[in-house]
């Protein structure tokens, strides 16, 4: 290769390098829900609070560490991130021109008469020829004038960066899953301790009443009627203690390997706070930051990149081949001062005729754009929701737990008193065995209200893109997807 052509590449290159492409200009659909989240201020947005300051027990954090780290599909995910990497790294290189050095050794051997059949003095005989090169060269690099190689760059790194966003979501998922597992099995655990006070009430009672049937003061009814209590209490006490060991199984798939055997349970939801409040508020544009809506929206910059890859088919493409050495005809005369050899053999292919297939994937390009548009406002539809429906249970459920125990306290009260008239004689048993029965069941229904605010509580800060850190950060997070083509690529594109 010459010094020339030399010269002309380390021009040329660095132009070609940030040359523009033939991709529309994005520009990021306008959100098919209202600007605000009813309910929602201003304030921290929830993913800027680490997962240990909103899950302050220290059992949960242990076991969302342990989850974090062996989960499978988490593990899936990130493998899939590593790959999709990989492959953009792939797709890349192509922007450059793949340099090889090559030795070569050719020997021939001709019959009588080919080699110089005009010689004189007849035929020549037989004879070898030998031909020995060393240099270096590139072999059909296209220069990419109109931006196809670019674009194509330009999809694979968006593909590449949707894959992390879904890597993302599926950690802020999965921290919010074992979370609710944990504080399902505290509740059970409740529930548990709940139905065994109450069954020995009940089996106290029954003795009770038994002695009083002996003595002549009570009923067979009652005593009938106290039996019954007695076996609704044994029939719920093997219901939770099922449901207790299903939902251990729950919490113990999700965090991919066996519960540590010095996680305690016992206390249930009055062991301590298991979730924090959230009330640094909710940003208006929160919905933009949650990972899977950035993963949506990065599908479609990947689709409108591919629009400018198809639209370059139809210029003209122009490939370089280019080697520099040396050749001899004997080895030892490789590198002498004239034995220098190059080649240079540059190509222009112009579209003429292609059956269709340039237009038709043109407008698949630009159908696959539009799917991906409709798909990225339907994870932000879907995002609005989850947060709306979280906001809407969070104003009525403290007004629920409110009331709910308020009504544990005063169902408490009537027990107390109609166990003291049924004792005293006043009354009869049943009024006695349904006061039981209402402060029973306003237990049971005061422990699912406390859960299910708890959950919400859990919910609503994954909604909100909580769950991504480990400790809390100030740092503001703006929308990741640049709003435009140009040097921006490069500085999303990943770190080696």
């Amino acid at each position: 290769m010459s010094w020339g052509i030399a010269r002309l590449l380390a021009v040329t290159l660095p132009a070609l390098l940030s040359a523009c492409t033939l991709e529309p200009s994005y520009h990021r659909p306008s959100s098919p829900v209202p600007a605000l989240v009813d309910g929602a201020r201003g304030g921290l947005a929830a993913s800027t609070i680490g997962w240990r300051e909103f899950f302050p027990d220290p059992q949960l954090q242990r076991l969302i560490a342990v989850a974090l780290t062996n989960d499978r599909d988490l593990r899936i995910a990130a493998l899939n991130v590593q790959y999709a990497q990989a492959r953009y790294r792939v797709q890349r290189a192509d922007l450059f021109p793949t340099v090889d050095a090559s030795a070569l050794e050719q020997v021939e051997r001709f019959p009588a008469g080919v080699i110089d059949p005009s010689a004189s003095g007849g035929l020549p005989a037989a004879g070898t020829l030998r031909f020995y090169s060393v240099g270096i060269g590139f072999s059909s690099y296209e220069l990419d004038f109109f931006g196809r190689i670019r674009s194509l760059n330009h999809a694979a790194l968006d593909q590449y960066l949707s894959l992390d966003e879904t890597r993302r979501s599926a950690q802020l998922t999965l921290v919010a899953e074992v979370a609710n597992a944990y504080v399902t099995v505290l509740a059970d655990e409740t529930l548990l301790a709940i139905t065994r006070e109450t069954l020995q009430n009940q089996n106290e009672s029954y003795a009770l009443t038994q002695r009083m049937l002996g003595g002549g003061t009570s009923t067979e009814l009652a005593l009938r009627q106290a039996e019954t209590t007695v076996d609704a209490a044994r029939a719920n006490l093997a219901q939770y203690s099922r449901q207790l060991a299903q939902d251990r199984d729950v919490l113990q798939l999700l965090l991919g390997a066996p519960i540590p055997g010095d996680i305690d349970f016992a206390g249930g939801l009055d062991r301590g706070p298991a979730v924090a409040e959230l009330e640094e508020g909710i940003p208006s544009d929160v919905l933009l930051r949650r990972p899977d809506v950035l993963a949506a929206e990065y599908q479609l910059r990947a689709a409108n990149a591919q629009i400018g890859a198809a639209r370059a088919a139809f210029l003209p493409a122009i490939t370089l081949t280019g080697s520099f050495g040396t050749a001899s005809a004997e080895l030892s005369g490789l590198f002498k001062g004239d034995s220098r050899t190059w080649t240079f053999s540059p190509q222009v292919s112009v579209p003429i005729f292609a059956g269709g297939a340039n237009v038709a994937n043109l407008q698949a390009s630009k159908i696959a754009r539009d799917t991906a548009t409709a798909q990225y406002e339907r994870a932000i539809q879907s995002a609005f929701r989850e947060v709306a429906d979280a906001l809407a249970a969070r104003r009525t459920l403290d007004d629920q737990l409110t009331a709910q125990q308020a009504l544990m306290t005063a169902s408490a009260a009537a027990y107390r008193l109609a166990e003291m008239r049924f004792r005293g004689g006043v009354d009869s048993y049943l009024s006695a065995l349904d006061a039981q029965r209402a402060l029973y069941s306003a237990q049971q229904q005061l422990q699912g209200v406390r859960l299910l605010r708890l959950q919400n509580l859990v919910t609503l800060y994954k909604a909100l893109g909580g769950g991504l850190l480990e400790q809390g950060s100030t740092a503001p997070t703006g929308d990741q997807p640049s709003s435009s083509n140009g040097s921006t690529w490069d500085s999303r594109e990943p770190k080696s």
